[in-house]
C-alpha cells in the first residue's frame, strides 16, 4: 500500500465497478487517502456475463488488510431500483455519502452492419443507463441532504472513454460513452446550486477491456499504462482541492493528465440570403470549411 494521508479523512466514497482494473485501483487510492470506501461490482465478465459477489468482497478485504476501511456491495447499477438501494444503504450504513466514481461498463464489439441488437441494448444499458441510475439517486439524496449546506462538497465522477470520438467496431460503446459526456454537462449545471460537482473522466490504462484488443493492435502494455496511474486523478476529484472543477471532461493515463474542450464549431459561414444547395456546393468546402476535418476514416484504439 502507498503511504497513507488524511486528505479524504472522514469522507465516504462509493466506487461502482470497483472490482477490477481502474475501479479497483481507484478504490485503493481513495482508501489510502483516508476515505471509507464502498466497493460495488456485479462481478461479470467483460461482456457482462455472470455475476459474482466475491469480486467486490475481495477488493474490500484487500483494502482492510492494507489498513483501510472498506465494505462491499454487489449488484447491477443499470437497474434503477438497485441503484437507489445502493445509495440508500450506503448512507444508512456509513451516515453520509461524499463521492461516487462509476467505472461500471462492458464491451460487446461488432461492426455496425452486423451488430446483434441484444449487444447494442446491453452495452447502452450498462454503460449509459448504468451511469445515470446511480447519478440520479445520488443527486436526489444530495439535494435533500444539502438543504442547510454541506460540511464538504459532494462529487460524482462518471467514466467516459476515448471511444466517445468513435471507434472501429464499437458503435454501441462509443454511443454510450459519448452520451456520458452530454449527461455530465447537463447534470453538472442542474446540481451546481446544490454544491455538488459532476465531472467525466476519460481514463487510459491497461485493463481487462484492453485485453479484448488483439495483441498486435494493443497500443500499450500494463507496465506502460498501469491503472494505478489513473487513480490519483480520481482522488483529486473527490477532494476539496478540486472545489471549482465541475462540468468538465478530464483525462488521466500514464504520466499525463489533461482537460478536454467541450464540442465547439470549427468553422462557420453566413449567407445573408440563406444557404442553398448551389451556394453550399460552390462555397462550403473552400470558403467555409477550408480548415475543418471533413473526412474521418481513422479508428481510435
Amino acid at each position: 500500500m502507498s503511504s497513507r494521508s488524511e486528505t479524504l479523512d472522514g469522507a465516504v466514497c462509493l466506487v461502482i465497478g470497483g472490482g477490477n482494473g481502474l475501479g479497483e485501483a481507484a478504490a485503493h487510492e481513495l482508501a489510502d487517502h483516508g476515505a471509507t470506501v464502498v466497493v460495488n461490482d456485479l462481478g461479470t465478465s467483460v461482456a457482462g456475463d455472470g455475476s459474482d459477489p466475491a469480486v467486490p468482497e475481495q477488493v474490500a478485504a484487500d483494502i482492510r488488510d492494507a489498513g483501510g476501511a472498506a465494505t462491499a456491495h454487489h449488484g447491477d447499477v443499470s437497474d434503477f431500483d438497485y441503484a437507489q438501494r445502493l445509495i440508500d444503504e450506503t448512507v444508512a450504513a456509513e451516515g453520509r455519502l461524499d463521492f461516487v466514481a462509476n467505472f461500471a461498463g462492458i464491451l460487446r464489439d461488432g461492426m455496425s452492419y452486423t451488430l446483434d441488437p441484444e449487444d447494442w441494448t446491453a452495452v447502452i444499458e450498462n454503460n449509459l443507463t448504468g451511469q445515470f441510475a446511480p447519478l440520479q439517486a445520488a443527486c436526489a439524496h444530495w439535494r435533500e441532504a444539502g438543504g442547510d449546506g454541506f460540511d464538504r462538497q459532494r462529487s460524482y465522477l462518471a467514466i467516459s472513454a476515448g471511444a466517445a470520438r468513435g471507434n472501429l467496431g464499437q458503435a454501441n460503446y462509443a454511443a454510450a460513452k459519448a452520451g456520458v459526456l452530454g449527461m455530465v454537462r447537463s447534470v453538472s449545471t442542474e446540481m451546481h446550486r446544490s454544491d455538488v460537482r459532476v465531472n467525466a473522466l476519460v481514463p487510459n490504462g491497461y485493463t481487462r477491456m484492453t485485453e479484448t484488443v488483439p495483441e498486435e493492435h494493443r497500443p500499450y502494455t500494463r507496465d506502460e499504462m498501469p491503472p494505478e496511474k489513473v487513480a490519483p486523478m480520481v482522488a483529486y476529484l473527490a477532494s476539496d482541492a478540486a472545489a471549482d472543477v465541475t462540468g468538465c471532461t478530464l483525462y488521466a493515463g500514464g504520466n499525463r493528465v489533461g482537460v478536454y474542450s467541450d464540442p465547439a464549431m470549427d468553422a462557420v459561414g453566413v449567407d445573408p440570403d440563406g444557404w442553398t444547395l448551389d451556394s453550399l456546393a460552390t462555397h462550403f468546402r473552400e470558403d467555409v470549411a477550408a480548415d475543418a476535418e471533413l473526412t474521418r476514416t481513422d479508428a481510435h484504439f
